[in-house]
């Protein structure tokens, strides 16, 4: 049985801001999205309400806000952000 990887796409404002994370956190979010690769919906990631396909992962006071096109075999992360600023960012982003 062979296992799928999948590849990763960062919206240029999502690699924006991982540049402006602190950096243990920056590290940490790397780590999680790096991990998408293998499994695209880890445990802990949530499905997001009104928009198919769309998860989000936690770490720390930060989000991961990413859609899995399963068709595609791809993973866009969409947005990082503090938690109290990443879903105004994100309905920006449609």
């Amino acid at each position: 049985m062979s296992a799928t990887t999948f590849s990763i796409i960062l919206h240029r404002e999502a690699h924006r801001e991982i540049l402006a994370l602190p950096k243990k956190t920056r590290a940490q979010v790397r780590e999680v999205i790096d991990g998408l690769q293998s499994d695209p919906r880890p445990v802990g990631a949530v499905p997001l309400k009104g928009r198919k396909g769309a998860y989000r992962i936690r770490i720390r006071d930060y989000r991961v806000l990413y859609e899995v096109h399963a068709t595609e075999i791809v993973v866009y992360v969409v947005g990082v952000a503090h938690r109290r600023e990443v879903y105004v960012r994100l309905l920006r982003r449609r």
